[in-house]
């Protein structure tokens, strides 16, 4: 095998996986796909000893620490294909200069994350990470005792909008159109005093700074918000646990057992890739954890 481990993903949990991995002196290739999920956001929250860096800045301290590692490599290349061999994997790829890559390696990781699927209204994807957001856990703080907006239907709007009354007591639903709202949801908003609009939504309106400063009805009408959090769809950033028939979750997410490894033998998985919370904390745990259960089965099988 041309590498002992190939890690698909430079992401907290890739490079988590990767350092854990050099440390047991094995041969590793890291396969950097393009820039991670939180790259919009302007800083990394709830990271022990980084709370408030940014995005880059992270996975370039990250990088930099795997330097002490020989075996350890990180390359810009774009894994497109594993085929499962008897005894590990053949990848194929482009490299970041656009020429075709192959290799071979006992195991993988994956740790390709996920992409969110934004409502198609202007101002969704231009206020992505600063104006509008995804994780109370991660940008909540920011934007404490602000008029917050949390669009979305049913029952996760509610338990949002409830989740943000300790960041907030100036909150409002937007259904944009009917909200499919049980009596009891409805009860729950009136109770902790958290507003509902149902009109139509047009647009988001922002500033400069990229925050936002309005949401825009259809009817003209507007209620001025200072940010905006959503529950988005999600999907896998990569098709490859698919492709090699790897259980998926009906939630989208790639199927792990206890040991961080997916169905296919030789195949693991780690971060927003698996099922869970998603923050990059713990996506770097995960990392870290699925190199131990990787290199302890790989160990096992080399001195059996």
């Amino acid at each position: 095998m041309d590498f002992d481990v190939l890690i698909v993903g430079a992401g907290s949990a890739g490079l988590s996986a990767a350092l854990t991995l050099g440390r047991c002196r094995r041969r590793v290739l890291v396969a950097d796909g393009g820039a991670p999920r939180n790259a919009p956001s302007p800083a990394v929250h709830g990271f022990l000893s980084r709370d408030g860096v940014l995005p880059a800045k992270l996975l370039d301290l990250s990088r930099a620490q795997l330097a002490p590692y020989p075996h350890v490599e990180v390359r810009e290349l774009k894994i497109n294909k594993l085929r499962k061999l008897a005894h590990g994997f053949r990848a194929e790829g482009t490299t970041g200069q656009g020429h075709a890559w192959a290799g071979t390696a006992s195991r993988v990781i994956l740790a390709t994350g996920v992409a969110d699927v934004l409502p198609a209204l202007p101002g969704f994807r231009e206020l992505w990470g600063t104006g509008v957001l995804h994780c109370p856990y991660c940008h909540g703080y920011e934007v404490r005792d602000q008029p917050l907006a949390v669009y979305g239907r049913g029952k996760a709007a509610v338990g949002l909008a409830l989740l943000l009354t300790n960041w907030s007591k100036d909150i409002v639903v937007v259904t944009n159109g009917p909200g499919h709202l049980t009596d009891y949801g409805r009860q729950r908003l009136r109770q902790h005093k958290i507003g509902l609009r149902q009109e139509p939504v047009k647009s988001l309106v922002g500033g400069p700074d990229g925050l936002l400063r309005c949401v825009e009805f259809e009817d003209g009408t507007y209620l001025e918000r200072t940010a905006l959090f959503l529950h988005a769809p999600q999907e896998q950033r990569s098709a490859l646990a698919a492709d090699l028939g790897a259980f998926i979750t009906s939630k989208g997410a790639v199927w792990i057992d206890k040991n961080s490894q997916t169905s296919i033998p030789g195949l693991y998985a780690a971060g927003d890739t698996t099922p869970g919370q998603q923050q990059a904390l713990i996506a770097a745990g995960e990392g870290n954890k699925a190199a131990i259960c990787l290199n302890e089965a790989l160990t096992k099988e080399q001195c059996a």
